[in-house]
């Protein structure tokens, strides 16, 4: 089937294909045409499968009559990332360049200033955060009541940040009479209720088995010790034929870290995490796109909603925490039905966590490197025993240490790997002579009478170096804290 019969206009059909694209993927076939008559959809489909595109091109047909009010945009994108908004208005920019539409966007980290004055002028399509779009309505900037299409895109990820009754409350400021899309990759109890609640009589489309991965990306995992890992990965950039590679870090501080190590060995390197400002993750996505730098470091806040074409490699340098993270990490690559490549660094400390995806995508991932991957009771065991003193936490927690501001824990430094030499048993030592002729002949010992209990000593008062040194087995006094006492 070719884009040509889905009933979009010629203008939309020539966009399309300057944009490289010949034939629709299997969401865009269903619902495009589902868009285009009207009908409420709800949307399973994981990253990569171009549902973007999928309400992307039927909304600009629809919107190409008519023009926005001031201050009352026409329809409403929700997403739950300022990257995702982004991405979502660069489709809109790609596939809309025939038209004459206006569009604002609405995120965090930018300036009221130039959004207050494209509100004011009224826009098609207005795409946003929810807390942005929020503040801005608080203020008195945007009016919602002629919204006649609205699309909640990665609903999952709005339920995991939290974001569900920020969407609740947006969508009951609407008017009634509007077409509603929800796009999400899990249908969890939240969403449907959202979905049961805020939609008149959604058609269902599900293009793919719910937390499957992508059957053109080539998984692996690839064996390394805890304190190797970045000569590992530098050896795979060199040895593998990357064009473009995302590397992913469970925790911001390493992303910075990582980044540093390689571009001082020469890689072209650029880094985006969360606490970054928003024009200098925008900045470091455009110097990816345009191959300034080939390799980009970053945390969860890039998994999803990114599309960035030509990724040949995604490299997890953490095994994530999130099994679903997994998913959505390595669906950056083979995207459009192009090929790639994802290999996840392993330690011994990580089975469990391998485990729970292996367990999620309902396949076994290969193997490489010559270390075995030890199941999870044996995991378990070796750290009991004093195994690898890197092994990482129960999920979503990092590996010891304190917490610092904004929830994420500052990791204590990992011990040094120890390799034990085989320590000869010792020879037993010779009996004395006593108990030598003692065992010769033995003779009967009358049984020594029961000795009378001491009095019990009153238990003296708990001092300071007593709990901090791990040797006071008294009552804790009360003034001390359970943090302060752990």
């Amino acid at each position: 089937m070719s884009f040509h019969a889905l009933g979009l206009s010629d203008e939309l059909l020539a966009a399309v294909a300057d944009s490289g694209y010949n034939e629709p993927t299997p969401i865009q076939r269903q619902a495009i045409p589902l868009v285009l008559m009207g009908r409420d959809i709800i949307g399973v489909a994981q990253t990569g499968t171009g549902k973007t595109a999928s309400f992307v091109l039927p909304m600009i047909d629809i919107l190409a009559h008519g023009r926005g009010r001031a201050r009352m945009p026409r329809s409403l994108i929700i997403a739950p990332t300022r990257e995702l908004a982004d991405q979502v208005a660069q489709n809109f920019l790609k596939y809309g360049k025939n038209h004459n539409l206006s569009m604002a966007l609405l995120i965090g980290g930018v300036s009221f200033g130039d959004q207050d004055k494209a509100l004011e002028k009224g826009v098609d399509v207005l795409i946003a955060t929810p807390g942005r779009l929020l503040d801005q309505f608080e203020r008195g900037k945007i009016l919602l009541s002629g919204v006649d299409i609205l699309v909640i895109d990665e609903a999952d990820r709005m339920l995991d940040m939290g974001f569900i009754p920020d969407v609740e409350r947006i969508c009951s400021l609407l008017g009634p009479n509007r077409q509603s899309l929800l796009f999400s990759a899990t249908m969890a109890p939240p969403i449907k209720k959202l979905a049961d609640r805020f939609l008149n009589d959604p058609r269902m489309i599900e293009v793919a088995r719910q937390s499957s991965t992508n059957a053109n990306i080539a998984q692996s995992l690839l064996m390394t010790g805890a304190r190797d890992k970045r000569d590992t990965l530098r050896e795979l950039l060199r040895a593998e034929e990357v064009t473009s590679a995302i590397v992913f870090c469970n925790r911001k501080r390493d992303v910075n870290d990582l980044a540093d190590s390689l571009k001082r060995y020469g890689f072209r390197a650029g880094q985006i995490h969360g606490d970054m400002e928003q024009r200098d993750r925008l900045s470091t996505l455009e110097d990816f796109k345009a191959d300034r730098i080939s390799i980009l470091v970053a945390s969860d806040v890039a998994a999803r909603g990114l599309d960035i074409k030509g990724v040949s490699h995604i490299f997890n340098y953490d095994v994530p925490f999130n099994a679903e993270d997994y998913v959505h990490r390595i669906g950056r690559t083979g995207r459009a039905g192009k090929t790639g490549i994802a290999v996840t660094l392993v330690t011994s400390a990580d089975a469990d966590l391998v485990a729970d995806i292996e367990k999620l995508i309902g396949a076994r991932i290969e193997r490489r490197g010559a270390a075995p991957l030890e199941t999870g009771s044996e995991s378990k065991a070796a750290g009991k025993d004093g195994g690898d003193k890197d092994a990482a936490p129960a999920r979503g927690r990092s590996r010891g240490g304190r917490r610092t501001k904004g929830g994420d824990r500052k990791a204590a430094a990992p011990a040094p790997e120890i390799v034990a030499a085989p320590v000869p048993e010792p020879e037993p030592e010779p009996e004395p002579k006593a108990a030598r002729e003692s065992k010769a002949a033995p003779a009967p010992v009358p049984a020594p009478a029961r000795p009378t209990p001491a009095p019990k000593a009153a238990p003296r008062a708990a001092r300071d170096e007593d709990i901090d040194d791990g040797t006071w087995n008294g009552p804790v006094p009360d003034f001390l804290s359970v943090s302060a006492r752990d």
